[in-house]
């Protein structure tokens, strides 16, 4: 009998879908299910401009609304087609503050056969909080999201928030406000962004910038910039540079540098308005850095609907572990992995961060995701899906972390041409981290021959012999597990941190 259910997905979750009305742009999201570390199954997006105008008439513009309700025509069908069980429908400022807000929504629920949410400002920032949150670990920091009607403002610390403001300094809505103008533009967002106190709280701080247009500036510095890793979750700048390079893209410096491509045509008009928005708001809090989130008000609601447990859980080490068991020859012996290497790095001088724990223990659920793969290309294909997964809760040097320790594992622990991109990316100290645990799994891969119930019974300790600092030890029972490339594999280790290693068998 030939199975219908894809076997790449996970199972015991069902499809969900979030419908999001907003100022600028009409989209549907369908994730594989509720979990703290939700897949994307479907993304769609029309930019409809439903908060065109809307300063000047007080109303929606018809031909946009008309695109509007054609839109979610198809993204009803496409929840159906995907099988969401549940689909959530979000509408922000400009049904909100329309004349003919209401009348848009009703016919909008008629369609979609859902009540839709009409959010308040502060609950778009309270969304935004939880969404910045459920994408990053230890939120310290004031987050921003800038829609195409408004700008939401709210501090966060840990899970922590406190009330969020609405400001009208929406992309779509400064540049028409403005008449296109951008001194009148920086005049007028300096006056809304005075009014946010709580900012200067801010300051050393980190800011979380949230929406597409900021998310479109970031993407447009990495590709200015060739930074290697195209992956805008998590992207972190120091203000200053930040700072710099909005200056240029109000003065739309090189724009006609190809890297303005990677922009949508759409969006690039209203850069120069994001960026006096950004701008102003730096100028008053003074953080340290600003960090970029992919994460926003979809991914905070969805959040919000978990139950406490999976909400306290960890959505990286959820997501790799989700990927071992889709890709893994055994998630059971990945969980070794990480339990195991937490109790042997310390025999060589290391004192993990909290961090660093995290980062480990995801980087061994991920040790075997390429098994699949011609040998000659395991490390290729590991490096490459484990550096470009949609992961959360981790920075970029993390991100690159994870690649190498995995790309070590497989083909060594010298880097060459294939590593270039992402050691340019990681810090000294997680590059020598991610070089030990690749060479750790390099040893212990042999003894399991990738399946559990081995590893517990191997560990380091502290040598007898005068001419060794460290004896492997391995039970007399697993005697015929000696070999050549075993020792070879302890001696690249034993070069590597510069100890003087042997296997004991007892």
């Amino acid at each position: 009998m030939v199975r219908s259910e894809a076997q790449g997905r996970l199972p015991g979750i069902a499809p969900v879908s979030v419908i999001d009305i907003g100022s600028n742009s009409v989209r549907v999201v369908i994730y594989e299910g509720m979990s703290r570390a939700p897949t994307i199954l479907f993304n769609e997006k029309v930019l409809c401009g439903l908060g065109k105008g809307l300063g000047s008439s007080g109303r929606m513009d018809e031909e946009a609304v008309q695109r509007a309700l054609a839109a979610l025509r198809r993204f009803r069908a496409l929840s159906t087609q995907a099988r969401a069980d549940e689909v959530y429908v979000l509408a922000t400022a400009a049904a909100r503050e329309a004349s003919n807000g209401p009348d848009f929504v009703r016919q909008a629920e008629e369609i979609l056969g859902q009540p839709i949410q009409v959010l308040s400002g502060e609950d778009e920032a309270r969304y935004s909080a939880l969404g910045v949150i459920s994408g990053f670990h230890d939120v310290d920091g004031i987050a921003g999201d800038l829609g195409g009607g408004s700008l939401e403002l709210i501090d966060i610390r840990g899970k922590e928030f406190g009330r969020g403001i609405t400001l009208p300094l929406g992309g779509l809505r400064l540049s028409e406000s403005s008449g296109n103008s951008l001194p009148k533009a920086r005049t007028f967002a300096r006056k809304q962004v005075n009014t946010a106190r709580f900012l200067e709280k801010g300051e050393g701080r980190t800011f979380y910038a949230v929406g597409g247009t900021w998310r479109n500036i970031a993407k447009l510095h990495m590709e200015i910039t060739k930074y290697p890793l195209h992956m805008l979750q998590g992207y972190e700048l120091p203000t200053a540079e930040l700072q710099r390079f909005l200056e240029d893209v109000i003065a739309a410096k090189d724009s006609k540098d190809p890297a303005w491509q990677a922009v949508s045509k759409s969006r690039r008009a209203l850069l120069p308005f994001g960026a006096v928005a950004l701008q102003e708001v730096l100028t008053v809090m003074k953080p340290a850095k600003v960090v970029f989130s992919a994460q926003g008000v979809r991914e905070g609601y969805l959040y919000s609907l978990l139950p406490d447990e999976q909400r306290d859980s960890d959505p990286l080490v959820v997501a790799a572990d989700q990927l071992a068991i889709l890709r893994a020859r055994s998630p059971k012996h990945a969980r070794e992995l990480a339990e195991w290497t937490g109790r042997m790095v310390p025999f060589f001088g290391i004192d993990e961060t909290e961090e660093e724990s995290r980062y480990r223990r995801a980087a061994c659920l991920l040790a075997d995701i390429s098994w699949r793969a011609h040998p000659d290309y395991r490390g290729a294909q590991a490096l490459n899906v484990i550096a470009h997964s949609s992961f959360v809760g981790i920075t970029h040097p993390g991100r690159a972390y994870l690649g190498l320790a995995n790309y070590y594992r497989f083909e060594g622990l010298n880097d060459d041409g294939a590593t270039d991109a992402l050691v340019a990316i990681v810090t000294p100290r997680l590059l020598e981290l991610a070089k030990l645990l690749g060479g750790l799994l390099r040893v212990v891969y042999l003894f399991s021959a990738s399946m559990p119930g081995i590893v517990n019974h191997l560990a380091f300790r502290a040598a007898s012999q005068p001419d060794l600092d460290l004896e492997f030890v391995v039970p007399h029972a697993y005697r015929d597990f000696a070999g050549e490339r075993l020792d070879g594999r302890l001696q690249q280790l034993a070069k590597l941190t510069g100890r003087r290693l042997a296997f004991t068998f007892e």
